[in-house]
């Protein structure tokens, strides 16, 4: 084992402020908010960026190593561990209004952060992969995300056609709401267009968006029967505080890039030009490389320990999370993004 590749336990900070945020109480409740959105932003301005790649002996030496799949699938017990517990102290403690709303924001992101990792893993075949990265998706309620990302986002990128690629000029919140609501709508679709392939019903149980409507029921009525209804509200409170920072991240990694239509009447093949970069060290590591964006579109197996930087790639002017920062506050981002989009 590389010392160098310990780097990547650093992501394991997020979970760990989630539990922080539970466990100690005034603004601590704040602990995931602030490390993701203001110490790690501004420590990106004093960490080098890198455009170095692996050799190939480099590569060959990490996709044997079993620790970088570890490392993934160790976010499903901490995740529902973080769960469990902030259930349980919210039905067992007293907090003021702003400590509630610390800890819902901080377990939100730190879901939302476990989305990312179903995304790595949703990308694999296996069934563990697979099974780990549904599991994950479930409190976020968001399992349709592994129909819709795989196959209508990565073939419909940077098209009207993908509901998750924002706009030129679009706010993102206008983006939270299409998005989340189409691809829903397209996950269904896809899922039932897969069925008559196969000439199975789509009102069976052979459908995915089904039985991951149930899954999800079932386990907002199982919070409900040991925690109540205001802790089952919660568990919808974090849900969605963790898929809106999906939907935050999807909408910086294609802001305005669009792909031509040509002749023939189909769209030009995905390549570096689609995606926005980043080579910002810390957040590269604390999502797991998610912000070589361009290489995962080009080849969406390859796995996050080994994916590349490529000169084409447009580049972010700030990091993944002080992008997301910037998001927030859409004229400042139209201002500096709208600039980049048209020097490209």
């Amino acid at each position: 084992m590389k010392f160098s590749n310990l780097k990547y336990l650093v992501a394991y900070l997020i979970p760990v402020t989630g539990f922080m945020a539970v466990l100690m109480s005034g603004y601590w409740t704040w602990a995931t908010v602030i490390f993701a959105f203001f110490i790690i932003p501004a420590a990106e301005f004093f960490v080098s960026r890198s455009t170095k790649n692996l050799s190939d002996i480099e590569e060959a030496e990490r996709l044997s190593n079993s620790f970088f799949d570890l490392l993934l699938y160790a976010n499903l017990p901490l995740l529902y561990a973080l769960i469990g517990f902030y259930f349980y102290s919210l039905a067992n403690g007293s907090f003021e209004t702003y400590e509630q709303v610390g800890m819902m924001l901080s377990v939100g992101i730190v879901l939302g952060a476990g989305i990312n990792v179903a995304h790595e893993l949703g990308h694999k075949n296996g069934l563990l992969e697979q099974t780990i990265a549904k599991l994950i998706l479930l409190p976020n309620l968001y399992m349709h995300f592994i129909i819709e990302h795989n196959r209508g986002h990565h073939v419909n990128i940077a098209t009207p056609e993908d509901p998750a690629t924002s706009r030129k000029g679009e706010m993102l919140y206008m983006f939270w709401l299409r998005s989340s609501v189409f691809s829903y709508i397209s996950a269904w679709r896809l899922e039932a267009k897969r069925l008559r392939r196969v000439n199975k019903s789509v009102f069976s149980f052979s459908n995915e968006m089904v039985v991951f409507q149930l899954i999800q029921i079932f386990y907002l009525s199982l919070v409900f029967v040991f925690f109540g209804f205001k802790i089952m509200l919660c568990a919808i409170g974090i849900a969605v505080v963790g898929f809106l920072l999906l939907e935050t991240i999807n909408y910086i990694e294609h802001y305005g890039l669009v792909r031509s239509k040509l002749p023939n009447g189909r769209y030009e093949r995905v390549d570096m030009r689609h995606s926005w970069n980043s080579n910002h060290e810390l957040g590269r590591i604390v999502l797991y490389e998610l912000t070589r964006h361009s290489d995962h579109h080009f080849k969406a197996n390859r796995k996050y320990q080994v994916l590349r930087h490529h000169d084409e790639s447009p580049q972010l002017p700030l990091g993944y999370p002080g992008s997301m920062l910037l998001s927030f506050i859409p004229p400042l981002w139209f201002y500096i993004m709208n600039k980049k989009l048209s020097e490209i």
